[in-house]
């Protein structure tokens, strides 16, 4: 039973990874290695508590949470895109931006609000609870696991698949990796590379958003915190190598990495005594080491799209 319920948590606390994983291989497969998923993020999830606290409504709050997004990837599409500016360093700057932005206007709704802790009503947090889905969620064991969770881990995994068939199985897919790989002959072949990049950078962002959104809706338990994405964004960036740059096989990742974040709360201290910030540290850790063993890696088949990081200049083709 502690098994089921460790792994029940761990699909809830995968599901804000997967929205920022999925977000960014949308980024990186049109060739942009995007480091603004935290400001995204950030961004994502203030708009949609703001909206969510003012207005009580959840599609409302997860518009907003989506379009902050692509606000901020909009931001970074302009200045890596049209205005060729260094994608590392852009990437950097919507990080420190969005947090920036999600913090300053967080005080400011804090300072506002009767108690100073803004706080969701009851109707929008019950909106985005768990609920079990009828006939499958009466399935012994697998029921529990797999349906009986709240709206956005399925709208998570939902998304993953559609942008992994997306990528794989259409035309729109097709050019899109074509620009990834390379932006040069893509053009050469009539592919409008401006607007793949920029739609795609887009849709990427207001994924990310969504993420930000899960967050301060449904992890902060429906009050608002300034630093609830705390690192989350970081971790989505290296989950892309993890998952080989495929939505779908981030479904996993998110999953081991969503265990890694609440591995403390399940861990007996009679058994193994480590401080809590030891558990703390372990997605990062785990981060680290998958970098530098993925970096030692020379395969082509799980490789990073060739022209990610690369600005294009048309005239330099």
């Amino acid at each position: 039973m502690m098994l089921i319920n460790f792994l029940f948590a761990a699909i809830k606390a995968g599901t804000p990874l997967l929205f920022g994983t999925t977000g960014e291989i949308m980024n990186e497969k049109v060739g942009h290695l995007n480091l603004g998923v935290e400001g995204m993020m950030f961004m994502g999830a203030f708009s949609g508590f703001f909206v969510g606290y003012h207005t009580d409504n959840v599609l409302l709050a997860l518009l907003a949470a989506i379009l902050a997004g692509m606000l901020g990837a909009l931001i970074y599409a302009f200045l890596t895109v049209t205005m060729m500016a260094n994608q590392n360093v852009t990437g950097l700057t919507l990080t420190i931006f969005g947090s920036g932005f999600a913090r300053f206007f967080g005080e400011i709704m804090i300072s506002k609000s009767v108690d100073g802790s803004p706080k969701l009503s009851p109707r929008f947090v019950a909106a985005l609870s768990e609920r079990t889905i009828p006939v499958l969620g009466e399935i012994p064991v697998m029921g529990k696991l797999l349906f009986s969770h709240n709206p956005l881990v399925y709208l998570a995994i939902v998304i993953a698949i559609l942008c992994g068939i997306y990528i794989k199985h259409t035309r729109a897919g097709l050019n899109m990796r074509a620009v990834g790989e390379n932006p040069a002959t893509a053009d050469a072949a009539g592919i409008n590379v401006l607007l793949v990049k920029y739609v795609h950078i887009l849709i990427g962002g207001g994924i990310c958003g969504l993420g930000g959104a899960y967050l301060s809706l449904i992890n902060g338990g429906g009050v608002w915190n300034n630093s609830c994405v705390n690192g989350q964004g970081w971790i989505a960036v290296a989950l892309v190598i993890f998952a080989s740059w495929s939505p779908v096989k981030a479904i996993l990742g998110s999953l081991i990495f969503g265990g890694f974040s609440i591995l403390q709360f399940y861990v007996r201290k009679s058994l193994i005594s480590l401080p809590n910030a030891f558990y703390v540290m372990l997605p990062f850790l785990i981060t680290v080491i998958i970098l530098i063993v993925t970096s030692m890696q020379k395969s082509k088949k799980h490789a990073q799209p060739a022209a990610c990081g690369e600005n294009y200049f048309r005239e330099e083709r």
